[in-house]
């Protein structure tokens, strides 16, 4: 077997934030920088789309990050 563990990697909201900006102001596709800091791209797409939303930019009756957290404590 590979050496990928079947858990996710869980990255820092931090790092995911100087991600999402790396994206933003390198002029790089989202590929590109996702290969560079050893990410998956569909990963960082979804932190791009995710940051477009909380801005208020995303599509009617998309859930911001601080509304998502608050809908999981509700439901535990």
């Amino acid at each position: 077997m590979g050496s990928k563990s079947n858990r996710s990697r869980r990255y820092t909201e931090e790092f995911k934030r100087d991600a999402v900006a790396l994206v933003r102001s390198s002029g790089k596709t989202i590929t590109e920088v996702a290969r560079e800091i050893g990410v998956s791209a569909e990963g960082l797409r979804n932190w791009v789309k995710q940051e477009q939303v909380d801005r208020g930019q995303g599509a009617p009756g998309e859930l911001t990050s601080v509304e998502r957290e608050e809908l999981r404590r509700l439901r535990r």
